[in-house]
């Protein structure tokens, strides 16, 4: 059994403290994606493995982990948000090795993602792409172009994973244009898929994305991660209103309080 009970608990109050430094929004899907980014770069992803963040709104979560690998100093992540800063709200490329591309418009991480894994295949490298989706990425037309592309040219050195937190911009994903994050929709789509319960379970990220990896096949491969928009702040969490609002001193008071105790 994998314990990241620390990591858990570090990188959520770093997040908290960049949000409420900087009174930024966005943080219920930092805080929903963040266990799956811990599971990336801390135990996943090999040297030259590469990572593509689609859904970019969770930069903070990225910058997080960055800085927790040494990617990224303390005193660079100090200035998220600020004038002349380096990490702005959605990643920025061309400044730091595990950021290649911007990203953020939804959609497009995942096109990106795919044509890096068809070049190192081309290429003979045996290195694997990983990308991080939101489940609103796949309202997007170009995700199933992308689809389409990846298992026509039998990618199975790409990785997709979807955090499934069942809530996009203005409404529970479902009552937009309905669950377009679905294991069946995938799989017939000529993907390995396998669905999780717990997206926030980080030792199960493992073990699926590691099971995924080792099948000998030639299919793209697909983990859905079933997880809680604002994990971890009980008045974050399934609500819409934290897809965009900052926090206030109180607040920020509260869910400092609060995650301290879920993870001590």
């Amino acid at each position: 059994m994998l314990n990241f009970t620390s990591h858990k608990k570090s990188l959520r109050l770093k997040i908290l403290e960049l949000y409420y430094t900087s009174n930024a929004g966005h943080i219920g899907c930092s805080l929903s994606c963040i266990d799956i980014l811990i599971a990336i770069f801390l135990k996943l992803k090999n040297k030259n493995d590469v990572f593509i963040l689609s859904k970019g709104h969770a930069a903070a979560a990225l910058y997080s982990c960055l800085n927790e690998i040494g990617e990224i100093s303390t005193k660079e992540l100090d200035t998220y948000y600020k004038d002349g800063t380096k990490l702005p709200a959605h990643p920025a490329p061309n400044t730091f090795k595990e950021i290649p591309f911007a990203t953020g418009s939804l959609g497009h991480g995942f096109p990106l993602a795919a044509g890096i894994a068809k070049a190192k295949k081309i290429k003979r490298e045996n290195d694997f792409v990983f990308v991080l989706m939101s489940d609103g990425d796949t309202n997007e037309g170009t995700t199933w172009e992308t689809a389409h592309f990846s298992s026509k040219n039998e990618l199975n050195n790409l990785i997709v994973i979807i955090d499934k937190n069942k809530i996009q911009g203005f409404n529970k994903s479902v009552d937009v244009i309905g669950d377009t994050a679905q294991k069946e929709k995938w799989e017939l789509m000529g993907f390995e898929v396998v669905e999780i319960i717990d997206g926030h379970d980080i030792s199960e990220i493992v073990n699926s994305v590691e099971l995924l990896k080792s099948n000998d096949t030639i299919k793209p491969k697909l983990l859905i991660a079933n997880t809680v928009k604002g994990k971890g702040v009980s008045y974050m969490e399934n609500t819409i209103d934290w897809h965009y609002w900052p926090m206030n001193k109180e607040q920020y008071t509260q869910a400092v309080k609060e995650i301290n105790e879920k993870y001590a």
